[in-house]
């Protein structure tokens, strides 16, 4: 067998200067299709994705969080030592849960890919980027969010493991980056204030405490995914008037590396990848929960919200701002009540996801859109919480095929039941798929919505070169408006889109592969009637050959009995347009806050 330079990333930094040099890349992830003319060239072999035995990624789903909750109880007393505090173990699953289970996903798929490279191939050799890595060290939760989809960041994993386990078996070439340097992570966002803004927040800060707020709020409600009105409504029910928190920005601290002198590698019984994940967790724990801590806390302390709330409320802020977070975790502690509210599709329906279980475990009450499970008892049905109501369009007299896709990270970095780094690829040939199906009549009307972030997979070139004629839109035009001018909407991946689609009343056409967005045994029978009604479909083919079929008459399919029984029987079930979907909230609130008075 003849050996071969193993390529991790899509930094051509780290490829042969020549084309006759034989490589080995990791993945697909590697090949930027719009750099086909050079990596076309190359002697080149894509080594298979481990995660493509989707049993195995089960079993590692599984696997890891065990080790999820190994590393978490270790860092709970590294933490509290460190910061010199005694927090328990969901004050700290609250705070950095979401981001330690992320970063052993991740590292985990990235050592396995090396260590499936080293044990079934001929590796001649790698090049490594010689790096300022503490620039790549994330300061909160956000920052970590937009480092681990970049080449850069990814590259460093891949040459500190193979740095660290593959140096004596290989031969590494060391370089330096073209620009020679490595841009820094740190993306401000607009979220770094003007000094007039900070000197306004400065000051309302001062005027709120004095004159208007008294911090005696018994609900705090911050990011709930309620419609205003319906938030206004149910504060007004418990009594309280609705109030515009002000959200400023943790500061940003720089990584220290002495303070990042310790491991979680040394505790007995240990396995290889554990051993691994616990020295590196202390080089990569974004500096909010370490350096930047105390900044954090002070950040808390000079916060205009409640001092003692009741309940806290809550849906899409739990998992990626760390002053709430840090704030929630806090008055947690203290006995407040956590609800957390159903944010998105996908929830209660996909068969595995560590999102979906984060939230329930830190909760002490979830409400959902309409399911519930025997085993999760915290999980209380109040409806749809981000209600859509119909738009009064006649979608029958509309002209418009609306498919709308999804796209996801080339880098593997959470793991739930779905399309996982490369097998994106898959999930858009299923698309190609589905649109070379369809009747020229059908074709002629249609429009593709693309993902509004691109991950570099370069999805509108990709369409544009199988589909030149297309009509594609790229986030130019408001999905609504797009929504009120279609036929039919063709939904294709797991989340919400559908489920929305469902309450609004659109007629929708649903495909996936089922191999990669496995569903829960709960889930079947709801899908398999969806099925039995044309709404659901497992092929591409399927789903064009009906599509073309109801075009002329989508009323006759859409109206029909057996669709609108399917079509209520799973809205009960995950979109549930609640009659009084106020009163749910409200009386779901009342009797967890009442829970508060015997603590």
């Amino acid at each position: 067998m003849n050996s071969r330079l193993l390529i991790t990333t899509s930094l051509e930094e780290t490829w042969p200067n020549d084309f006759k040099t034989p490589v080995y890349f990791l993945g697909e992830w590697c090949r930027i299709y719009n750099r086909k003319e050079r990596w076309s060239k190359m002697d080149a072999r894509v080594l298979p994705y481990h995660w493509d035995d989707r049993n195995k990624l089960y079993n590692d789903y599984l696997y890891l969080n065990n080790v999820y909750e190994i590393m978490l109880k270790y860092l709970k007393y590294q933490l509290n030592g460190i910061h010199g505090v005694d927090y328990s173990l969901r004050y700290w699953r609250i705070l950095i849960g979401p981001w330690l289970a992320y970063f052993m996903q991740m590292v985990f798929d990235r050592w396995s890919m090396l260590k499936h490279a080293f044990e079934k191939h001929e590796i001649s050799g790698c090049i490594i980027i010689e790096k300022d890595e503490k620039k790549l060290i994330p300061y909160e939760m956000n920052d970590f969010l937009s480092a681990f989809v970049d080449d850069d960041w990814n590259e460093m994993i891949y040459g500190q493991l193979l740095d660290r386990y593959w140096k004596h078996s290989t031969n590494i070439e060391y370089v330096t980056k073209i620009n020679n340097q490595v841009e820094n992570i740190h993306q401000d966002n607009g979220l770094m204030r003007s000094s007039l803004t900070r000197f306004k927040q400065s000051f309302l800060s001062v005027f709120k405490k004095k004159y208007w707020m008294k911090n005696t709020d018994d609900y705090f409600f911050f990011k709930t995914y309620l419609p205003i009105s319906v938030e206004n409504e149910v504060l007004l029910r418990l009594g309280q008037n609705q109030k515009r928190w002000e959200t400023p920005h943790i500061p940003k601290i720089e990584a220290n590396m002495d303070m990042r002198k310790w491991t979680l590698d040394k505790y007995n019984g240990l396995d290889e990848f554990e051993n691994i994940i616990g020295s590196m967790i202390p080089m990569h724990i974004p500096t909010a929960y370490l350096e930047g801590y105390k900044s954090l806390v002070k950040c808390i302390e000079n916060l205009t919200w409640p001092k003692t709330p009741r309940c806290i409320f809550t849906s899409n802020g739990i998992q990626t701002l760390d002053l709430f977070k840090a704030w929630v975790a806090k008055k947690s502690e203290n006995g407040s009540r956590l609800i957390i509210g159903q944010h998105g599709g996908y929830y209660g329906i996909g068969l595995w996801s560590f999102l979906e279980e984060h939230e329930i475990s830190i909760s002490d009450r979830y409400l959902s859109w309409g399911w519930s499970e025997p085993e999760q008892p915290k999980v209380h049905p109040v409806g749809q919480i981000k209600s859509f109501k119909p738009i009064g369009v006649d979608h029958a007299k509309q002209s418009t095929l609306l498919l709308v896709t999804n796209a996801d990270s080339r880098y593997s970095y959470r793991m739930y039941s779905y399309p996982v780094s490369s097998q994106w690829l898959e999930y858009l040939e299923d698309q190609f798929i589905f649109t070379e199906n369809l009747s020229p009549m059908v074709l002629n009307d249609m429009t593709v919505r693309l993902y509004p972030s691109d991950y570099r997979w370069c999805q509108e070139k990709r369409w544009s070169d199988r589909f030149p004629n297309l009509t594609l839109d790229v986030g130019e035009i408001n999905i609504s408006e797009l929504i009120r001018k279609s036929r039919l909407f063709v939904s294709t991946y797991n989340g919400a889109t559908y489920l929305e689609a469902f309450t609004m009343d659109i007629p929708t056409v649903i495909f996936w592969n089922p191999k990669h967005w496995e569903i829960r045994d709960a889930a079947i029978p709801y899908f398999d009637e969806l099925k039995q009604v044309g709404i659901f479909h497992e092929s591409p083919e399927s789903a064009a050959l009906h599509v073309s079929e109801v075009w002329g008459d989508i009323n006759s399919w859409w109206k029909s009995k057996p669709v609108r029984r399917a079509l209520d029987k799973s809205k009960s079930k995950y979109c549930n347009i609640a009659c009084d979907l106020t009163g749910n909230i409200e009386a779901e609130i009342r009797a967890e806050s009442n829970i508060y008075k015997f603590l």
